[in-house]
């Protein structure tokens, strides 16, 4: 019988603190739609402050975030973006700038780091010349931190050199920051200067709020996707109840970001003690591990995540020999060292234990 849980599969399950709760049951609300929900406005308007951006809009997920976004600054269908081709815009969320906004994706290979390189980024925008058979190009994409290469940074001066490239060729730059505080904390440089280079910034895992994203931009931006937002059906009236809860995630769980990159950095070297398993800790900066299963162990990511899950270890097999683990703020010590000694007892066959 399962008595203890340690939810590693992302950083999406935190549950609301009760801090939270009672912010969110005395929340000051009103109609958003009619632009008058004060806690809305609260929180938009410290977001706006934080990232050193004009204005700020609430949506209910970081997807719609991202879509308004690039609908916004790719108002002609037809246009074209460029972005990466491990990119959650372009893999995870179900193709819905294509799909929905007639918005042509090009892709550029990420590398390890999250990056793409700069030249490719410049060689995949389209000649002007060549309008009669091509999309024009009219947005460049980047995600901060990066979370298919392990949640890596892009430094301020990669975002710079990046933000350059678009001003020279007349294009606009979107910033899938969803873990953007992950970036900054790890970093150690302010949000606000790791997103100046972009036009916008879509911004919504990593602090614990239980609903929603906030985006980022210009007031004309924020203009359009506040219209666009209703359009997606992205138009809700006492929100101020969800936004309470995210100005509390903003006051209290930054500061716990670092204590999530720690617990990954434990739990990721002691795993790399585990023989059959294996962590890439040199690309290892915030918390996002994603775990190798060795042919010698003889198992599946499917297999071994069941027998965990046993123990109450709950994580996301991504591949038939790739696991990963997504640490949040609801994760203790203690949760780190438990989860560490049920992968020494299921893969190494150590003692049954319960934890330490």
């Amino acid at each position: 019988m399962v008595t203890r849980t340690v939810d590693l599969r992302s950083d999406t399950v935190t549950k609301p603190t009760e801090t939270m709760r009672v912010a969110m049951a005395n929340a000051e609300v009103d109609d958003d739609v009619l632009g008058h929900d004060p806690s809305c406005f609260r929180l938009e308007k410290e977001m706006a402050k934080i990232t050193g951006k004009e204005a700020a809009l609430f949506v209910p997920s970081g997807t719609m975030g991202n879509l308004i976004s690039v609908l916004v600054h790719c108002d002609i269908r037809g246009s074209e973006v460029i972005l990466g081709d491990n990119s959650h815009i372009h893999i995870y969320e179900n193709g819905g700038i294509a799909t929905i906004g007639g918005v042509h994706p090009r892709t550029v290979r990420n590398n390890e780091d999250g990056t793409m390189d700069i030249d490719l980024i410049e060689a995949a925008i389209r000649d002007p010349k060549g309008e009669l058979v091509y999309p024009t190009t009219r947005l460049i994409c980047l995600e901060n931190s990066h979370g298919n290469t392990g949640g890596r940074c892009l430094s301020v001066e990669y975002t710079d050199r990046v933000g350059e490239v678009a001003k020279k060729h007349g294009l606009k730059l979107h910033i899938d920051g969803a873990r953007i505080f992950n970036a900054s904390v790890a970093l150690d440089v302010p949000v606000d200067k790791l997103i100046r280079a972009a036009d916008s910034v879509c911004l919504s895992k990593g602090l614990g709020a239980p609903v929603g994203s906030v985006i980022v931009g210009s007031n004309s931006f924020i203009t359009k996707a506040r219209r666009l937002r209703k359009t997606l059906g992205g138009g809700m009236r006492q929100v101020g109840i969800l936004c309470a809860a995210a100005l509390v995630a903003l006051q209290e769980n930054v500061e716990k970001l670092e204590s999530d990159h720690k617990n990954a950095r434990f739990l990721a070297d002691g795993l790399n003690e585990i023989k059959g398993l294996r962590v890439n800790t040199s690309s290892l900066e915030t918390n996002i591990v994603y775990i190798e299963i060795e042919e010698s162990l003889q198992t599946t990511a499917a297999k071994l995540s069941k027998d965990l899950e046993e123990y109450g270890i709950l994580l996301m097999p991504i591949s038939s020999s790739r696991l990963r683990v997504v640490f949040h703020h609801q994760i203790s010590d203690t949760d780190v060292k438990y989860a560490l000694s049920r992968f020494q007892h299921v893969v190494g066959g150590g003692p049954n234990e319960n934890g330490n």
